[in-house]
């Protein structure tokens, strides 16, 4: 009995521990940093504007403007699975679609994201957008949230952190996902991307949390799957 109970003891001993690890504890202001994606995303971090000179702004780096729109924009991450965005310019979608999953690869041990775009420079940009959003935060939420090693040497298409999350952006292409388990999955300009349909389907297999699809109006698969069209293929 008491060699059972000693088993016990170190077996509870060794899930907190590893209950510790995946959940490092962090201050109260930080806590509160996180505590809403929308909040962080407008007080504690900030976007780059490379117009900002020609627009008479200050800086090219702001915070996200506190818009009715992007309000309701993070409320939907907060309560839908799937979303489905049809963006036009200047309304910062796509920089609030990579905040939000952002934050969630930040504050979660072990979550995975991936972004999906048309061509690899298109990734690289989405990518650099979360590489943005964590540098641009105060120093302290930085020193709770680390990443696995310095941002100036890791891959143009990914952003590792320390406790086991990742960002890593792929081409277009539904054969691109498969290999992949992430936990969010975010697809920008699905109109332009002939195998969207396809690259959807391998989501909803593999994709446990968000699925974002954030496009510019075109023609198409995306076009009809937002207002409900189910097209056959052999008319």
């Amino acid at each position: 009995m008491t060699l059972r109970r000693r088993i016990e003891r170190l077996e509870n001993l060794q899930k907190k521990i590893c209950r510790e690890k995946a959940s490092p504890k962090v201050d109260a202001w930080v806590q509160e940093a996180i505590r809403d994606p929308f909040l962080w995303a407008t007080r504690h971090t900030k976007t780059r504007n490379e117009h900002w000179l020609e627009e008479a702004r200050s800086s090219p780096y702001e915070c996200f403007p506190e818009t009715a729109h992007l309000a309701a924009l993070f409320a939907a991450f907060d309560h839908e699975r799937i979303i489905w965005i049809e963006k036009s310019r200047d309304l910062m979608l796509s920089w609030a679609c990579v905040a939000y999953l952002t934050l969630q690869a930040m504050k979660v041990p072990a979550r995975g994201v991936i972004f999906q775009t048309q061509k690899a420079d298109k990734v690289i940009q989405l990518v650099d957008y979360a590489k943005c959003l964590w540098e641009q935060q105060d120093e302290r939420l930085r020193k709770a949230f680390p990443l696995f090693k310095p941002m100036n040497i890791q891959s143009s298409t990914s952003l590792r952190f320390l406790n086991g999350s990742y960002i890593l952006g792929i081409p277009g292409g539904a054969d691109q996902l498969r290999s992949y388990h992430p936990w969010g999955y975010l697809n920008d300009e699905a109109s332009f991307q002939p195998e969207a349909g396809e690259s959807y389907h391998e989501a909803l297999s593999v994709v446990p949390g968000n699925i974002i699809f954030n496009s510019s109006a075109g023609p198409g698969w995306y076009a009809d799957v937002r207002r409900g069209i189910v097209r056959n293929e052999e008319q």
